[in-house]
């Protein structure tokens, strides 16, 4: 294997052996689900009378990690016969101006989602999106303004581990396929089809008062551009990681780090970008069935390869200055 292939090869070996270890883990989760239930049946019939079970308040059974951390995805994913809608927003902000004058780069995504779940630990997570942007004045892109359908995609995701006061680790992988009508950054339309792999992590480090995500990423993407009939081939990396405390009863906020790295071809291939995000992450629920969660990500931190920006800051081939998340749900 070649160096530049080197990284990928590293990624994919820490993936193997991370789905190694939740295969093996599958047995102990299962005898643990089977003590739970067990227990839970004895509670109900033991009539203590102290509006607990187990020791756990109502306010601990509540918490959901799966919308926890902002951009980082949580591991819980729901019970058989539970559904979901959801709304959400990811708005991209500030690009590299090309000479003088005013620029502009605005792009939103937006996915109307539903989402339900067939059996236990396992959620079934259908979206289309839509593609609103304004593009002016930037290195290397076409002036445009327009709004668009772009694309559907299916979420399949299964949780291995759900955290918990006892077992506060909770372990899911998710995979995404995706068919897109618009190229992500230059906004050209294309045919393209990505397929992400996640790796979702999740810990109670102190018991309804503080909780730590991770996720691992790896999306490669390939087809081609409408018209010119010019091929695309690209993936990205992502490492992202969120600590968020209970303020209120139903409210939650911390500190989000993310870490991106963006690639020509579909394999890690060649590194164009790369940057790291900071920013805070908010968690409200209005209602037992519905909540919302907003995050804002600044690019601290990037460089581009291109020998024509390496004096440059940030990484602003691949990524913007701004990332902003609005998402809402409920759940019935």
């Amino acid at each position: 294997m070649t160096g530049s292939n080197k990284p990928a090869r590293r990624v994919f070996q820490a993936v193997a052996a991370l789905i190694a270890l939740m295969i093996v883990s599958l047995p102990v989760q299962a005898k643990q689900d089977d003590k739970a239930d067990s227990d839970k049946a004895d509670q109900s019939t033991g009539g203590k009378g102290d509006g607990q079970e187990g020791g756990k308040s109502d306010k601990q059974k509540d918490v959901d990690t799966e919308h926890l951390f902002g951009f980082t995805e949580g591991a819980d994913a729901g019970e058989k016969g539970e559904q979901e809608v959801v709304v959400d927003t990811v708005t991209r902000l500030s690009k590299r101006r090309d000479g003088p004058g005013p620029s502009t780069y605005r792009v939103l995504d937006t996915r109307f989602a539903y989402q339900f779940n067939p059996i236990d630990r396992f959620s079934v997570e259908l979206s289309a999106f839509g593609n609103l942007r304004r593009q002016r004045n930037i290195v290397d892109l076409d002036d445009k303004s327009f709004g668009t359908f772009d694309g559907v995609s299916v979420e399949l995701k299964y949780r291995f581990l759900k955290g918990s006061a006892e077992q506060p680790l909770g372990l899911a992988i998710e995979v995404r396929p995706r068919f897109t009508r618009v190229l992500p950054i230059e906004g050209n339309g294309a045919n393209i089809f990505d397929m992400e792999s996640l790796l979702q992590l999740d810990v109670q480090v102190v018991p309804d008062k503080i909780w730590y995500g991770s996720n691992i990423s790896f999306e490669p993407a390939a087809g081609r551009q409408r018209g010119s009939g010019e091929g695309y081939r690209s993936s990205t990396f992502l490492w992202s990681n969120a600590v968020v405390g209970r303020i209120a009863e139903k409210t939650f906020l911390g500190p989000e780090v993310r870490y991106l790295r963006g690639y020509d071809g579909i394999f890690l291939n060649r590194l164009e970008s790369e940057a790291l995000f900071i920013g805070p992450a908010l968690h409200h629920r209005f209602t037992e069935k519905a909540w919302l969660t907003l995050a804002y990500g600044a690019q601290v931190w990037g460089r581009d390869t291109d020998p024509a920006y390496a004096r440059r800051a940030l990484g602003l081939n691949q990524f913007e200055r701004h990332n902003l998340r609005v998402k809402f749900g409920m759940e019935f």
